[in-house]
């Protein structure tokens, strides 16, 4: 059995820190976005601006379904933002379309994580999705190759996340010195609800970075247990 009771044990803190840090985005995000900015923008325009005053060309700004949904597409280069977020004036609306916005100065920049964590999306998409075949077939026939192939596959879910930190982090730190500088922020009580907007939004990376590794030290535990039952 794969997932035996050694996993469940050693997943537990994992699993309520990424709940926790779900709950938390959720909360200071609803939080934050009753609370107005005093320029008036919604967070389409904040991203308009910020990409303005960068002096950026081409990068296009669409509506995009879901709750929280926004994300910055770079071969495109068009930044899609949630209904809350494009429409919303307030702070929590700017804050992450800020956030966006500095994934597009990132790609401008040839920012090194960014362009990194762009060509590991085929293999952490093949990965995350097949990983377990090898991994399984590889134990149930006793062959270390497929187990450790099927380690390797999940080892590259693990990259792509611990690459996305810098990324992440690095986009919070340009949307906030924009926000500010542009004036779309103007007051050290907006200035730090968008500090805490965009840190609770940084925890859910730093989450699911520790569920995975977790996950990953067990897989490697039951591959050299397998190695050792031979």
């Amino acid at each position: 059995m794969m997932f035996d009771q050694t996993y469940l044990l050693i997943s537990i803190v994992p699993l309520l820190f990424s709940l926790w840090a779900q709950y938390r985005v959720k909360s200071t995000f609803s939080k934050y976005s009753q609370v107005g900015v005093r320029s008036g923008m919604s967070g389409a325009e904040a991203a308009a601006a910020i990409v303005r005053a960068s002096g950026l060309e081409g990068v296009s700004i669409e509506r995009h379904q879901g709750f929280l949904s926004d994300h910055y597409d770079p071969r495109s280069r068009t930044l899609r933002l949630s209904p809350d977020v494009y429409d919303g004036r307030s702070i929590s609306s700017v804050a992450v379309a800020a956030h966006e916005a500095g994934h597009s100065l990132q790609h401008a920049h040839n920012y090194a994580p960014l362009t990194l964590r762009s060509r590991l999306v085929p293999l952490t998409q093949i990965g995350s999705r097949i990983w377990f075949l090898p991994f399984m077939i590889g134990l149930g026939i006793h062959s270390m190759g497929l187990t450790m192939a099927g380690v390797v596959m999940f080892g590259m879910v693990v990259l792509f996340q611990l690459v996305t930190l810098p990324t992440e982090f690095n986009a919070s730190n340009r949307a906030k010195a924009l926000l500010a500088s542009t004036g779309i922020v103007s007051s050290r009580e907006e200035e730090a609800g968008v500090d805490k907007v965009l840190d609770a939004a940084a925890l859910t990376y730093v989450a699911a970075l520790v569920a995975s590794v977790v996950q990953l030290l067990y897989l490697l535990m039951r591959a050299q247990g397998a190695r050792g039952e031979r």
